[in-house]
């Protein structure tokens, strides 16, 4: 019997824009696999060493890709994770660069324990739009889109946006 085919989404941004939220929901509502490249890398411990200024293991981005890449040939797949250049651009059927608002994205790292030049960096990475700029310059132009990710409103609004186009991606490809 034949697998329907469906697509892999890509969730980037800046730590604390939501992608997490999103990403959970998103694979309740549409079926499709979650999948936190943080947390997968500290399960399989795919890392290549500690940055004691960041205070945070270095990802060993080899081995993530290495892990990933049978799900990603088979489909269905959600990824959450803050870069995105590191994955291959024929995994993503479309790509999500999330955004916030400055001051609030500093309340939600400081609440989460980013103290001086951790938080700092990570605040001015939102306001260049590095993770967006990173996107643009990794994927096709046509599959990346910016969505806010400010209030409940916007996560709902993106995720009615997001199940919406899944399930049009599905009636194309099948």
């Amino acid at each position: 019997m034949k697998m329907r085919k469906r697509p892999n989404i890509l969730l980037t941004g800046t730590p604390g824009v939501g992608k997490t939220t999103l990403g959970k929901e998103l694979a309740q509502r549409t079926g499709l696999t979650y999948v936190n490249v943080g947390e997968l890398a500290q399960e399989g411990q795919l890392y290549e060493g500690y940055d004691e200024e960041y205070q945070c293991p270095i990802l060993d981005e080899d081995r993530v890709v290495d892990e990933l890449d049978e799900k990603m040939i088979e489909g269905g797949v959600i990824v959450d994770y803050h870069s995105c250049d590191l994955f291959p651009e024929r995994w993503f059927h479309i790509v999500f660069v999330l955004r916030t608002d400055n001051t609030q994205l500093y309340t939600r790292l400081e609440g989460r324990g980013y103290t001086g030049k951790k938080l700092q960096d990570n605040v001015q990475c939102e306001i260049f739009q590095t993770i967006y700029e990173e996107a643009m310059e990794a994927y096709s132009e046509e599959i990346v889109h910016q969505l806010p990710s400010n209030s409940p409103e916007d996560l709902e609004s993106n995720l009615e946006q997001i199940v919406q186009w899944t399930e049009q991606w599905m009636k194309d490809h099948n």
